[in-house]
């Protein structure tokens, strides 16, 4: 038993390196890691995320989700709290992604640097460089405003490009008489 030290980059819209070292055991879960990282950037731990197993050019691979969100048993994939660490180690430089709030979509780039004998009691922050921005800086999808360029590709402000419905306004002239 060891541990194992991962470098993780929190991938920010800034061009400004923002990363975290931390050590963990082995044979601790994702759930574990998760945690740490959360903790490392002064993250709360209230939202949705998920790892994901990547290689060399940041691809995403198997997932490993915080809750079960699987519809069947045959989906690949796994939980965070049942997925051992060294069980997804499968080169020496390993990376994983991690996706922490899909609303906001904070993207955490992460790989394993080094493996160590010694064990600790609890996970570690062993370097933090730059600061990172509050968990709340980042816009969700929702409260993005769309320009005025991008109705056409919407529809108008009240959706009435969603459908053709066939009907123009001389179709509706006879129900003038009932406003």
């Amino acid at each position: 038993m060891g541990s194992l030290k991962f470098r993780v980059l929190l991938d920010s819209e800034k061009n400004e390196e923002i990363f975290r070292d931390i050590q963990i055991n082995e044979d601790d879960h994702f759930e574990s890691l998760y945690h740490a990282i959360l903790k490392a950037f002064s993250f709360e731990g209230n939202q949705m995320a998920s790892f994901y197993v990547s290689n060399d050019e940041w691809d995403k691979g198997h997932e490993i989700a915080l809750m079960d969100m699987r519809y069947s048993e045959d989906e690949d994939s796994s939980v965070m709290k049942q997925a051992i660490l060294k069980d997804f180690m499968e080169v020496s430089d390993q990376k994983l992604i991690l996706v922490h709030d899909f609303m906001r979509m904070w993207i955490f780039l992460i790989e394993l640097i080094d493996t160590r004998k010694e064990t600790v009691d609890a996970p570690l922050t062993l370097l933090s460089v730059g600061m990172a921005p509050p968990e709340d800086s980042k816009m969700m999808q929702e409260d993005m405003e769309f320009g005025e360029d991008d109705e056409d590709l919407y529809g108008d402000e009240f959706g009435d490009d969603d459908f053709e419905d066939g009907y123009d306004e001389e179709d509706l002239a006879d129900y003038d008489d009932y406003r």
